[in-house]
């Protein structure tokens, strides 16, 4: 009989595309202000190769230390457009990620790959051109025989997440968005980025100091002294 710690769920409820695709608009930064400052990974989960981004619904696998048999039960159950997350407890000792499973991946139509692990063949990864996020590179290899879980919720980067959440990743590092905060975060962005634009408007035109600076100082009761 099947148990925690050695099971797969092959159905789960995965994020609409359109959703994705307005997420993929707004860097990670703009998506995590409007989150309150919440929701992004350690900054140790980082791309492994230039110019890597990505956004995609949640596919997540949670696996022992050194073992990664139950990825490519993952990757059999993946579908174009899911992101898997791959959560190792920060084990460093092993790679759980290379560049023949980004093969894989990249053929079935996966956005991308997000780990607290480690992975190896980092120019191989690059060559397929697969974003993968990761903490580390090591030539250490994997054993294929061992305990796992896929779809359900997991810790990575510090950060939960359960199948079907939305996680966008760029050069800062990757945010997870929860199902329930989809549409307020949504908004949320895009009222981060509009703001933003009027500030470089402002830059723009010589206004290089926000009005609000002098304005908190001075309700925190700052003391400028000659």
């Amino acid at each position: 009989m099947a148990g925690i710690g050695f099971r797969v769920k092959t159905k789960i409820e995965r994020a609409p595309k359109s959703l994705v695709d307005q997420f993929a608009k707004y860097p990670t930064g703009n998506i995590v202000d409007a989150m309150g400052r919440f929701g992004a990974m350690d900054p140790g989960v980082k791309p492994v190769g230039p110019g890597m981004k990505l956004a995609g619904s949640a596919l997540t696998v949670r696996i022992r230390a050194c073992d990664n048999l139950v990825i490519y039960k993952a990757l059999d159950l993946a579908q174009p457009g899911d992101v898997l997350v791959i959560a190792t407890n920060n084990f460093q000792g092993a790679a759980t990620w290379g560049d023949l499973t980004s093969m894989i991946a990249k053929a079935k139509g996966v956005a991308g790959v997000v780990t607290d692990g480690m992975v190896r063949d980092v120019d191989g990864i690059c060559q397929v051109g697969l974003p993968v996020f990761a903490r580390g590179a090591t030539p250490n290899s994997p054993f294929k025989d061992g305990q796992g879980e896929v779809n359900f919720t997991v810790t990575c980067g510090g950060v939960t997440v359960r199948p079907g959440d939305i996680l966008v990743g760029d050069g800062d590092g990757v945010v997870v968005i929860p199902r329930e905060e989809w549409d307020e975060v949504r908004k949320g962005a895009a009222k981060v980025v509009e703001k933003e634009h009027q500030t470089v408007a402002n830059i723009q035109a010589g206004k290089l100091i926000p009005d609000w600076v002098a304005k908190t100082l001075a309700e925190r009761g700052c003391t400028f002294v000659d």
